[in-house]
């Protein structure tokens, strides 16, 4: 063969071998958001979660790799609300010239009080039908990022969409028929506020929304009351955050566990909660078991 001749050939070969793919690569802050993402970028995407399995998204530091991680991205989401007060710190630390997605954007924001101040709850992927906003603003993003795909990211999010739609329409139901009185909890800290609102029920915690500090003597005794008071019959345990405040304040109350809820943290991959629809069966089972056998 002649060197002409396997030039040509040579070429030929490129030009019928099938492209490589190339994933975009996107970056959440934590679990849940990390979790959103691949359901809407499928194979598309190649997403890296910051906060791992049962970590705290409120007081997580960063590490050297998260940086490294960061500046490579394509395109990088946080929940936004308050949430992440450590990423502002990351990004000036990694380099990355992008501006985050805010995941939540759309999202009617709840007001609490927290250590005595007027505060933004960011813990709003806690109602399903808030999920289905986080999926909205996902496929914009990642459409912005890679156009080629968009028909994709618009295929995926409009079935995940459905999937989330349909757990918020079993938990109103399941709850609905659960008696109001009875429709009362206690968990470790204050992360369940837009559970509450769109599922009429009431959540009572020691801990507002940060876990970052304890609350005082007289928040505890002051709540230890209204649980007594209101006959409160049992508490929850959330797979981020210590539960040694909450096991203190049943054995003053008498109240007995429910089990382990996930509210800002999925669990490890054998887990509960693995996948945000996992997490959210799961909470709502066992809430509305829990609620149940109160008598």
């Amino acid at each position: 063969m002649t060197f002409a001749l396997t030039l040509a050939v040579a070429g030929c070969a490129a030009m019928t071998a099938p492209a490589e793919a190339k994933s975009l690569k996107a970056v959440a802050s934590f679990t849940i958001l990390a979790d959103m993402v691949r359901n809407v970028g499928g194979d598309k995407v190649d997403v890296r979660s910051l906060v791992g399995p049962n970590g705290d998204p409120h007081t997580y530091e960063p590490t050297p790799d998260d940086a490294r991680a960061l500046k490579a991205a394509d395109v990088v989401f946080v929940n936004g609300l308050g949430l992440e007060g450590w990423m502002d710190r990351l990004i000036a630390a990694s380099g990355y010239k992008g501006t985050p997605v805010v995941a939540s954007q759309g999202v009617a924001p709840l007001k609490m009080e927290d250590d005595g101040k007027t505060v933004i709850d960011p813990h709003a992927w806690n109602s399903a039908a808030n999920g289905v906003i986080y999926v909205r603003d996902i496929a914009k993003a990642l459409a912005a990022a890679d156009p080629e795909d968009k028909d994709v990211f618009e295929k995926n999010a409009v079935a995940y969409e459905a999937k989330l739609a349909a757990l918020d329409a079993d938990a109103r139901s399941s709850l609905a028929a659960v008696p109001q009185q009875r429709r009362k909890i206690l968990t470790t800290h204050d992360a369940l506020g837009y559970f509450a609102k769109a599922y009429d029920v009431e959540i009572l915690a020691p801990l507002r929304i940060s876990t970052e500090q304890e609350p005082s003597a007289a928040t505890v005794a002051a709540l230890i009351t209204q649980i007594t008071k209101e006959g409160i019959k049992t508490y929850f345990f959330e797979n981020s955050n210590d539960p040694r405040l909450i096991e203190q304040i049943a054995r003053a109350t008498g109240a007995k566990p429910g089990g382990e809820l996930y509210v800002e943290s999925l669990s490890k991959p054998d887990g509960p909660a693995a996948t945000y629809a996992d997490m959210f069966r799961n909470n709502v089972g066992l809430i509305t078991k829990a609620m149940r056998d109160q008598s």
